[in-house]
């Protein structure tokens, strides 16, 4: 059964290139099989390898991500002269060519996968390192050699780039809304870092949507989006507070939201998703998601205690 629930639309797309810092809104996006192009398929990473976050270093939230503007139609391909730009108070603009880099950056490692990137070299390990005030390197996804599966009880034969978890996460505005409602004082959207925002629906409705389609392309709602502390960072200063995660704990724990299962002391708000014709289409015609496309409810659950989490 196909509806389009009350004209839910896509509102904003966002793209994260470089994994924890800004994002960047753009009004379409090529779908590939491990999410929207270029998003976190760069990674900032200490001595060891390990992947930095805000979670860690929330200096990372004011690290400003540019693409070219071109990078967002499907099937461009970058040229010599294509870069990724990245600015953050007190340093001199980063150019990091969009060129395959040749060096390879062995023992890199986000949360339980580890494997190798592409080095972007001694500039951007410099740039990284005086930012943040230790050893760093900027590492970049290495398609052609590695795959990082997303965990296979929910999604198999999936995967994903640097993303925590899975290529997409779906955010409604109403739930945004409801939320701020709630607040002394309101939060953007930024602190969710969501890929997809829509609006037109009830508030948590995503909650909900196990199946939809956007445009042509079909998603499956995987599990709702647990939340850390990044929500809690303000993404124009980099400085935490207590909010909005003390507010979640109210009204989206698991407590709360599912008192039947298994309790992990989590909070929800958002739905991670998969593109099931990502895997069937590779990388074919037609598959980019604009602002404005409508969204189409296919299958959903009668309850969040129903859905995946």
């Amino acid at each position: 059964m196909e509806k389009a629930v009350a004209q839910v639309k896509v509102s904003s797309i966002f793209i994260y290139p470089v994994k924890s810092c800004r994002g960047i809104s753009v009004s379409q996006a090529p779908v590939t099989p491990t999410g929207f192009r270029w998003d976190r398929q760069w990674l900032v990473v200490n001595y060891k390898g390990r992947a930095y976050t805000q979670r860690v270093e929330p200096k990372l939230a004011l690290v400003e991500v540019q693409l070219p503007n071109e990078a967002f139609v499907e099937n461009w391909e970058p040229t010599e002269s294509s870069y990724l730009v990245l600015k953050a108070p007190g340093m001199d603009v980063l150019k990091v060519s969009l060129s395959t880099p040749k060096e390879i950056a062995d023992g890199v490692s986000v949360w339980e996968w580890s494997g190798a990137a592409l080095d972007e070299g001694a500039d951007a390990s410099k740039w990284f390192s005086d930012y943040l005030g230790k050893p760093c390197r900027l590492v970049r996804f290495n398609a052609a050699s590695e795959t990082r599966p997303v965990e296979p009880e929910y999604a198999p034969g999936h995967q994903t780039m640097f993303s925590d978890m899975y290529p997409y996460m779906l955010l409604s505005q109403e739930s945004l809304d409801a939320l701020n409602e709630l607040l002394k004082e309101p939060i953007p959207i930024n602190r969710f870092r969501p890929n997809i925002l829509v609006n037109g629906c009830e508030p948590f409705s995503e909650d909900l949507w196990t199946e939809i389609r956007i445009d042509k392309l079909t998603f499956q709602g995987v599990k709702l989006c647990s939340r850390c502390k990044v929500p809690t960072i303000d993404q124009k200063t980099g400085i935490a507070g207590p909010e909005p995660n003390d507010t979640l704990k109210k009204i989206r724990s698991d407590a709360v939201l599912r008192p039947t299962k298994k309790q992990q002391g989590r909070v929800y708000f958002g739905q991670n998703l998969v593109c099931r014709d990502s895997l069937t289409g590779g990388g074919g015609k037609g598959h980019v998601i604009k602002v404005g496309d409508l969204v189409y409810v296919l299958k959903m659950v009668s309850s969040a205690e129903e859905a995946a989490a």
